[in-house]
């Protein structure tokens, strides 16, 4: 990869950690970026994707920010800052790094970056709705298994299954379970949804499955094109997966067992597409929304 001129300059000139901070800032800020994908601000990202090149933690000293760079490190992060602005290819992915519930995770192109509301429900141990003694749980669409594996290291005495159709989904979920050290409390199965599940119950059902409607999969900014379309797209109004969950997830689920869907900006469609379905949209005092909560009473009184 050939770097234009202002990046071989920062590879030659810049000595300190600060340095490239502030050179990875001016060149997100004068860039048309979006964030979406970890930070949300340009001062932000720069902070992140220094720290994470050089592998020091997210709470790197102040006073170690004059630090002096090696070479072989100041042309690795050239390039990582070259890659985020011409390429706008997303941090997580040119770091192998995400943070989800304060964990860390391996990410590659093969599955989306980790990011969901549902992180707060996994902090809160999904009080008031998970109510079993060492409950059986689901996460359903796993992609890097960031749910799932949360759940596992958050919820003492639970154990967690985590499926996905995308054998490239579970590699990486397996990665990281490994790291994570949660196996076999954790375990992941390749799954067309229920279909490799047989009779298994839960008592909670987790998922975030590819919810983004047509019309938005094509205006989406340059950064998400990186990511594995099957993760994202879901038919015309972002609900041909949700409405197979919705028919399936009943029968997997125990007695006082229930189900908590993300679907985002397609959660206008899923009202209008079931409208007597009463539907609980979770609240975040984080921020988010398109969460939403059935129990299986009510999924087999709507969907069976």
């Amino acid at each position: 990869m050939t770097l234009s001129p202002i990046y071989q300059e920062a590879e030659q000139s810049l000595e300190t950690v600060a340095d490239f901070i502030r050179f990875a800032a001016t060149q997100f800020h004068q860039s048309d970026l979006y964030f979406g994908h970890g930070t949300d601000n340009a001062w932000d990202e720069a902070v992140a994707i220094v720290l994470q090149m050089l592998d020091l933690p997210q709470d790197y000293p102040q006073g170690m920010l004059t630090a002096k760079i090696l070479a072989d490190e100041k042309k690795h992060l050239s390039h990582a800052i070259f890659e985020r602005v011409e390429h706008r290819k997303p941090l997580a992915y040119i770091t192998n790094k995400a943070y989800f519930c304060g964990l860390e995770f391996y990410i590659d192109e093969r599955v989306l970056v980790p990011r969901s509301p549902i992180a707060e429900l996994i902090e809160n141990d999904f009080y008031p709705w998970l109510e079993a003694d060492n409950p059986r749980i689901l996460d359903l669409c796993c992609g890097s298994g960031c749910i799932g594996l949360a759940i596992a290291a958050y919820i003492e005495d639970a154990e967690v299954v985590l499926s996905d159709i995308s054998e490239d989904a579970i590699t990486v979920a397996d990665i990281n379970n490994e790291r994570l050290g949660l196996y076999p409390k954790a375990q992941t199965a390749v799954s067309d949804l229920f279909e490799s599940l047989a009779d298994e119950q839960f008592d909670l059902i987790v998922s975030n499955p590819p919810y983004v409607d047509s019309e938005d999969l094509s205006d989406m900014p340059a950064e998400y094109q990186h990511e594995p379309e099957i993760g994202l797209g879901s038919g015309e109004d972002g609900l041909d997966i949700t409405r197979r969950i919705l028919e399936q997830a009943a029968e997997h689920l125990t007695e006082q067992g229930c189900l908590i869907v993300e679907v985002g900006n397609s959660w206008p469609a899923l009202e209008e597409a079931f409208p007597d379905v009463p539907f609980t949209w979770l609240e975040f005092e984080k921020g988010g929304d398109g969460v939403f909560l059935l129990t299986r009473q009510q999924l087999v009184e709507h969907f069976s």
